[in-house]
């Protein structure tokens, strides 16, 4: 028995008991039989028998998913790519069995950075007690001290991590347009120093003690105002509420806390901390960042160029409602693979920029001290 299903019945249910309620006596007394047969009805066993454990492998190898030589993510014994629905009709199911291939999928890739790319991890904040809780990026050997070049790698929102573009590209197309690799590479090759952020790694999650759970109303953090709120509720929209909640959920998850990082517990807090202890810092005469996305927010350049998804041509111009920096096509209309797309134009766009200042000896323009908001433009 399916979620639909189940969906169908309590539909049917429901229509039974307005139609017996419109009866007269003997329709009430069925419908106070009816109800009581509802309410010996085990809702959190009814619902998990329908939804398979939510236990998935932690390698690729439990999941008989690798990488083959070209990057592309396929199955073992079949050699098909990755599979979303793998269980008919069980749209949680899959989505959660999608996020345990994620999880696994990042580790991979900070293998790679490490192994492949030669980068290694640091730990910020650098001043960070052995009990608190601590993220990470990752640098070239030469980031700090490379006097010419150093190179900002910076990902999008969401669920990336350090020397991802997509997660999704990862999956379903290949580690080159998906990851940062590429360009690592690419700048290693160039003589610049690299240094990859993680933006999205704001904080760490633990588990509820006993305690935390069963916190009284009054003990809590919640706000007076919203506790007040629900207090109101009436007992007919709560039992509905309840339903739904166990419809939704079957199986009771783990309830999280989450601790967040001193200082980086947002992507704009993480950039800002990286250029004031790293970036700030390093030897290098010319820093260039490529930020994907929401990056982009964390890092505003005077000197830059936005290559956005459009269906014009790699490198035409596009209009832009924004006076922020001169826009150009990605040659994609793919938001996702923009930066793939603009690969080869962004690497030549850094060397021009570099010979300009080569032949007029001026410094190029500084990031302003204060990023413009939008709502004064």
């Amino acid at each position: 028995m399916h979620d639909f299903s189940i969906v169908l019945i309590w539909l049917r249910v429901w229509i039974s008991m307005a139609q017996l309620q419109q009866g007269g006596p003997d329709e009430k007394e069925k419908t106070t039989a009816l109800k009581d047969l509802l309410s010996r009805i085990d809702l959190d066993e009814l619902m998990k028998k329908d939804e398979p454990p939510l236990e998935f492998p932690d390698t690729l190898e439990g999941f008989e998913y690798a990488f083959n030589e070209k990057g592309q993510l396929r199955h073992i014994k079949t050699g098909e790519p990755f599979v979303f629905n793998y269980r008919e009709d069980l749209h949680r199911w899959n989505q959660k069995r999608y996020e345990a291939l994620g999880e696994i999928i990042t580790k991979f890739v900070y293998e790679l950075l490490e192994e492949e790319c030669h980068l290694k991890k640091v730990y910020i904040p650098v001043d960070a007690m052995e009990s608190e809780p601590r993220s990470f990026i990752f640098m070239s050997e030469d980031a700090m001290t490379n006097p010419e070049k150093l190179m900002v790698l910076i990902h999008g929102s969401g669920v990336v991590r350090a020397g991802q573009w997509a997660r999704r590209l990862i999956i379903n197309e290949d580690l080159d347009s998906g990851t940062q690799i590429p360009y690592i590479k690419r700048a290693i090759e160039d003589g610049y120093g690299v240094i990859v952020l993680n933006p999205n790694e704001n904080y760490i999650e633990i588990e509820k003690t006993k305690a935390q759970i069963h916190l009284s109303p009054d003990s809590s953090d919640e706000p007076a105002e919203k506790r007040e709120r629900k207090e109101k509720i009436p007992k007919d929209t709560k039992k509905r509420r309840d339903f739904y909640e166990k419809y939704r959920n079957p199986q009771k998850e783990k309830e999280m806390i989450q601790l967040y990082i001193r200082e980086n517990g947002s992507p704009e807090e993480h950039a800002v901390y990286v250029w004031d202890h790293f970036i700030s810092q390093s030897a290098a005469e010319n820093v260039f960042f490529v930020a994907h996305s929401y990056g982009g927010l964390a890092f505003v350049e005077l000197n830059c160029c936005n290559w956005v998804s459009s269906s014009e041509p790699l490198d035409a111009s596009v209009e832009s409602m924004l006076p922020d920096c001169p826009r150009v096509s990605a040659g994609t209309e793919r938001h996702e693979l923009t930066s793939w797309k603009s690969h080869a134009s962004i690497f030549r766009f850094f060397a021009e920029a570099l010979e300009a200042k080569r032949r007029s000896g001026k410094a190029a323009p500084t990031r302003r001290s204060q990023r413009i908001r939008y709502d004064e433009l």
